[in-house]
């Protein structure tokens, strides 16, 4: 078999791939035609010239592991230089503006810097959904052509990016006397902002942004029959509720021109902290959820949608017995209206508790978390492990109950408490995502399942029926 004579034609794809030299004059001299080695070592030269081209260029492109290196240390060299600039910026301010200024410019980025953290927080969903048997795209009815993971973290990043850099501009041009062009900061970004989400062109994802402002309109509106993105993206807003409340404060003080300016920390100035359009702000994500749950019980007459109602109208007293705290006396407050505001916050964060164990994750028999497709260390953590249900259910009944201090106006005099709380609170969404969307899933197969036995039985039927043979 090894001692046979060895014969290949001058097109053997192996010569090709292997370039060696050797064996081709061997080959070549066993036949005895010089002319024909001549043209061999000519095809053999071309073939080497046309190998050595591409391997060149090859080597020439870095792999994507060193891309990716790369990006990973430009990224940290720019938060860092971010925190520099900030701090020097923020140091040569005097000590009494120091911290004025620090909560009007964290006023201004704190939405977008929480926006973000939710754009992060949601393509982590996206991730998990792909690597599970759950078919996200099916439950919220898109097309082919929706966000994947890998493309809502691309949004993300460059959130990260666009938004700290606008505030390190803002933090360094007022500290050095650029007032006017300090001011210009946050308007030029909250105005970038909208261009990209109403901008009519094929870019920047076009059927993605229609797709979230016609579910905005039909959230606000709703005048049709509720869809489960309509109701899903309402009940993720109104962990957003305080995200909103700051956004109303800094559109009212950019149409008022008091960017850059002190002036409008005294209380009662039109974009003051007593505002009366700061709880009808808070309040309306929870209104429009409201309206959703009336509007689904005109549709099915279903009575659990008037519990669901009445959850979300347990917000409302919370919020506006929290505002009355500077539009009555100090004494009336104490010993009325603060008792009311306490009861009505217990009242809410239970039975919003209860009614996300019960009715949102359905986990009266501990259904399990999400079948992955492919078994890993991440699916064997989760997947049908006690302490993730143990985990969730206690984490939800704490941050619920700091529900109060972020829907709380009167409370909100530590800025940076209120961040780290309603960071948490999207945490809170972040988990509430996937036992709402597994919950889901499986009413949806098992309504699938039950059709398909009904459509077998009747099958079964016509063709009992149609049979002619019956032997009695």
């Amino acid at each position: 078999m090894f001692g046979g004579q060895v014969t290949a034609p001058s097109n053997s794809p192996h010569l090709r791939k292997s370039g060696s030299r050797p064996v081709v004059l061997d080959l070549v001299g066993e036949q005895g035609n010089g002319a024909e080695e001549g043209f061999l070592h000519s095809t053999e030269s071309n073939d080497l010239k046309s190998m050595i081209t591409p391997i060149s260029t090859a080597a020439i492109m870095p792999s994507p592991i060193l891309l990716w290196r790369f990006k990973v240390l430009l990224f940290f060299l720019w938060g860092f230089i971010c925190c520099k600039t900030g701090w020097d910026s923020v140091m040569r301010m005097s000590v009494d503006l120091r911290d004025l200024f620090l909560y009007e410019a964290f006023l201004y980025y704190n939405p977008l810097l929480l926006v973000t953290m939710m754009v992060w927080l949601w393509g982590v969903n996206l991730w998990v959904f792909a690597q599970s048997t759950v078919s996200y795209a099916k439950i919220f009815y898109l097309d082919q052509n929706h966000l994947t993971h890998r493309e809502v973290w691309k949004v993300a990043t460059w959130m990260t990016i666009i938004v700290p850099t606008s505030m390190t501009a803002y933090l360094y041009l007022y500290s050095h006397g650029e007032v006017t062009l300090a001011a210009s900061q946050p308007v030029l970004l909250y105005f970038a902002v909208l261009m990209v989400f109403i901008f009519p062109f094929d870019i920047f994802y076009l059927s993605s942004r229609y797709y979230l402002l016609r579910t905005l309109w039909r959230i606000v509106f709703p005048l049709q029959a509720i869809t489960f993105s309509d109701f899903f993206l309402a009940d993720v807003l109104t962990s957003m509720s305080k995200v909103f409340s700051d956004l109303e404060r800094s559109a009212c003080r950019m149409l008022h021109r008091q960017v850059a300016t002190i002036a409008w920390f005294e209380a009662d100035s039109v974009c003051g902290s007593h505002s009366v359009a700061i709880p009808l702000v808070l309040v309306s994500p929870y209104i429009f959820r409201l309206f959703q749950c009336l509007r689904q019980y005109k549709d099915t007459r279903e009575k659990t949608n008037l519990f669901n109602a009445l959850k979300y109208s347990t917000a409302v007293p919370v919020i506006f017995l929290s505002a009355l705290k500077y539009h009555v006396f100090p004494d009336r407050w104490t010993n009325f209206y603060r008792p009311l505001w306490l009861l009505s916050s217990v009242l809410n964060s239970l039975y919003s508790f209860y009614w996300d164990v019960t009715r949102d994750w359905d986990l009266s028999c501990f259904t399990r978390i999400f079948k992955f497709n492919k078994p890993s260390l991440f699916s064997y953590l989760l997947y049908g492990r006690k302490w993730v249900y143990f985990w969730v259910i206690g984490s939800n009944l704490v941050l619920r109950c700091t529900w109060t201090y972020k829907l709380s106006a009167h409370l909100r005099h530590n800025y940076l408490t209120v961040f780290m709380i309603t960071a948490l609170e999207m945490v809170r969404r972040f988990q509430w995502v996937f036992f709402r969307v597994e919950n889901e899933w499986n009413k949806m197969s098992s309504k699938s399942n039950i059709q398909l036995s009904v459509n077998e039985i009747s099958t079964e039927e016509t063709k009992l029926l149609s049979s002619t043979d019956h032997n009695v």
